[in-house]
């Protein structure tokens, strides 16, 4: 040993650095298709630590959503803030939240960390019964949270009844007019999915303001599935989270999400779900004849829209 040195080399894996740390706030569900445990098995494939706030809890199948029971503010409050005092974040995904109580108590812990890049995902509330608590939970999302975004994510239809529910022309909004209509209440960057296109198309488009900045386009599949808005938006945060450049981290979210869904399986008699962990199962291996054995799990689905790569 070289007695002038002074570097302590350890082969103790616990002082090796911690990977990327993504606070996520979202609803507890229990098919493991979206959800913080949807966020969870998306983060940690992309090789960040998911830090999950239950903010309500969803009772669902893989078909459809029955009701929700938010928490107590409070308590979401205290889940997270027991953990940012003594862990460091480097990104927060922000995804059903409950209510509106429950939207300005997480704002404001927002609110005490600017820096942290946030992704906020808007799924659609198209299951709600109750109209009313549906517009406050938007109204509160639109003054509390978008001013605080750097990434809004989610589906043409959805983004545009959320920023432009006066919307009127024949055709549907642009990426670049919706990022205008979010960019108005903060929101720097919106990430456009599903905008149809001709010979059975869709493009997912990465906007500003100011124009559209990259984008995918995929073949439409007729597969319905669960889990994808909340997959490509943790995704996000945690390829943000490690350091990426944001139209990188879009780009290399949107093929993780495609190959997910392409790997998809069926766990009950409902919706697809995304494997996020499609990377660490082997290859089938050849029979015989040298055609690839099909897995039985991926093998039916026949049920809107997968999207696969083209390119």
């Amino acid at each position: 040993m070289n007695p002038n040195a002074t570097e302590i080399v350890s082969d103790d894996p616990q002082d090796l650095p911690a990977p990327a740390c993504v606070m996520s706030f979202n609803a507890s569900d229990a098919t493991g298709a979206g959800g913080v445990a949807g966020d969870i098995a998306t983060i940690a494939a992309m090789g960040a630590h998911a830090l999950p706030v239950i903010s309500t809890i969803v009772m669902r199948d893989t078909a459809e959503i029955f009701e929700h029971t938010p928490l107590d503010p409070e308590t979401v409050v205290e889940q997270a803030r027991s953990v940012l005092e003594d862990v460091t974040i480097s990104a927060w995904k922000v995804g059903f939240l409950g209510n509106a109580e429950i939207v300005g108590a997480v704002a404001e812990i927002l609110s005490d960390y600017p820096d942290v890049p946030l992704v906020t995902y808007l799924p659609t509330l198209s299951w709600m019964d109750d109209e009313d608590e549906a517009a406050s939970y938007h109204e509160a999302l639109r003054e509390l949270v978008l001013p605080q975004t750097e990434v809004l994510v989610g589906n043409q239809k959805t983004l545009t009844d959320f920023l432009l529910p006066d919307w009127d022309s024949e055709r549907p909004p642009s990426a670049r007019e919706l990022a205008i209509a979010a960019g108005k209440h903060g929101t720097k960057y919106v990430l456009v999915t599903g905008l149809q296109l001709p010979n059975n198309q869709v493009d997912n488009v990465l906007s500003s303001p100011q124009g559209a900045i990259t984008g995918e386009k995929f073949e439409r599949f007729e597969t319905s599935f669960i889990g994808a808005g909340d997959t490509l938006s943790a995704s996000i945060a945690a390829l943000m989270a490690t350091g990426q450049e944001l139209h990188i981290a879009v780009s290399e979210a949107l093929a993780f999400l495609d190959q997910s869904l392409d790997s998809g399986f069926r766990p009950g008699m409902g919706n697809v779900v995304p494997d996020r962990f499609f990377w660490a199962i082997p290859p089938d291996d050849e029979d015989e004849d040298g055609e690839d054995i099909i897995d039985a799990m991926t093998a039916d689905i026949d049920s809107p829209t997968k999207p696969r790569s083209i390119h």
